[in-house]
C-alpha cells in the first residue's frame, strides 16, 4: 500500500530534521500537530540538497547535485518519489500549491555553492540570500497560513525578512569554516582577512533590522505556527548575541554555539513570554 511508503518517507523527513538540527527539531515540535510533519517535508528536502554541496567532499558533488534536480523535478511532475525525502517534500508542495519558482531560486542558490566562492556585490549576496533562505521562509509560510494567499501576501516581507535573519547569522557563525574548509566569502565589501570590529558591527546591525521586521510577522502568524517560529527566533537571535559579544578575531577562529541546556533554558522563557502574551 502506498499509504505505508508514504508514512515511511515522512519518518525519514523527520529523522533528518532531528539527526541535523537540534535547535530546528525543537522548533518544529513546538508546531501544531495538524503543520509540523509538512515543517518536517521541506526541511528534509533543503538539508539534503545543502549537504551534497557542502560535505560530499569525497564524491562528485555536481553529479549528485543534477541526480538530485532531476529526481526532484520528476517527483514534482509524477506526484511520487522512491527517494523518501522527496517523496515526502512533493506531497507537500502540491498539498499547500507551492510555487515552483521557489523551489527553483533555491536550488539555483544551491548550485551556485558548488563553484562560486566570492560575493563581491550586494546584489550577488541578496540574490543568494534569497534562494538560500528567504525562499524557504515562504515554503514554510505556505504551511504556516494553509495555503490562504491573502495571509501569505500579508505576511510574505516579514517571513522573508526572518529567513535572511537566519541566514546571515549561519553566515557569522559559519565564518571559520566556509572560509577555511569551503574557501566561500558571503558578506560583500568585506576582508574576511583582516574582519575587525567596525565590519562586524555593520553585519550585526543589518541582521538586527531583518530580526526587527521578522518578529513583526511572528505576532501576525496563526496561532498554530507562532510559537514555533517564535521559538526559531529566540534562539537565533540568542546565538547573534553571543556573536555580538564574541571579539572579530575570535569568530574567525572558531564556531560559537549555544549549547543544549541553553536551548532548553530558552524554550522555557520563551513559553512563559508568549502564554503571557509578551512578544
Amino acid at each position: 500500500m502506498k499509504s505505508i511508503f508514504d508514512n515511511v518517507s515522512k519518518e525519514c523527513s523527520k529523522l533528518v530534521t532531528n539527526a541535523y538540527s537540534t535547535s530546528f527539531s525543537i522548533a518544529t515540535k513546538m508546531l501544531s500537530d495538524s503543520i509540523r510533519q509538512d515543517i518536517y517535508n521541506i526541511y528534509g528536502f533543503v538539508r539534503f540538497a545543502d549537504e551534497i554541496v557542502d560535505t560530499f567532499h569525497d564524491y562528485n558533488k555536481e553529479k549528485l547535485f543534477n541526480n538530485f534536480e532531476s529526481d526532484l523535478d520528476a517527483a514534482l511532475t509524477d506526484k511520487i518519489s522512491l527517494n523518501p525525502i522527496l517523496n515526502s517534500f512533493q506531497e507537500t508542495y502540491h498539498k499547500y500549491n507551492i510555487d515552483k519558482h521557489l523551489v527553483e531560486a533555491f536550488m539555483n542558490s544551491m548550485r551556485l555553492d558548488l563553484h562560486k566562492k566570492d560575493y563581491l556585490t550586494e546584489e550577488e549576496y541578496k540574490n543568494y540570500i534569497y534562494g538560500s533562505a528567504d525562499v524557504v521562509g515562504l515554503m514554510c509560510l505556505k504551511v504556516f497560513v494553509k495555503g490562504d494567499n491573502e495571509k501569505y501576501e500579508n505576511l510574505k516581507d516579514s517571513a522573508m525578512s526572518l529567513g535572511s535573519a537566519f541566514q546571515k547569522v549561519n553566515f557569522l557563525r559559519d565564518l571559520k569554516a566556509d572560509f577555511e574548509d569551503l574557501s566561500r566569502t558571503y558578506f560583500p565589501n568585506t576582508d574576511l582577512n583582516q574582519l575587525d570590529e567596525a565590519s562586524k558591527k555593520a553585519i550585526i546591525d543589518d541582521i538586527e533590522a531583518d530580526f526587527a521586521k521578522g518578529l513583526q510577522g511572528i505576532k501576525r502568524l496563526p496561532l498554530e505556527a507562532r510559537f514555533g517560529v517564535f521559538m526559531a527566533y529566540r534562539y537565533y537571535n540568542k546565538l547573534l548575541q553571543k556573536l555580538k559579544q564574541t571579539p572579530a578575531l575570535e569568530i574567525k577562529s572558531a564556531r560559537i554555539r549555544v549549547p543544549n541546556y541553553k536551548k532548553i533554558e530558552l524554550l522555557t522563557r520563551s513559553y512563559v513570554k508568549f502564554h503571557l502574551n509578551l512578544l
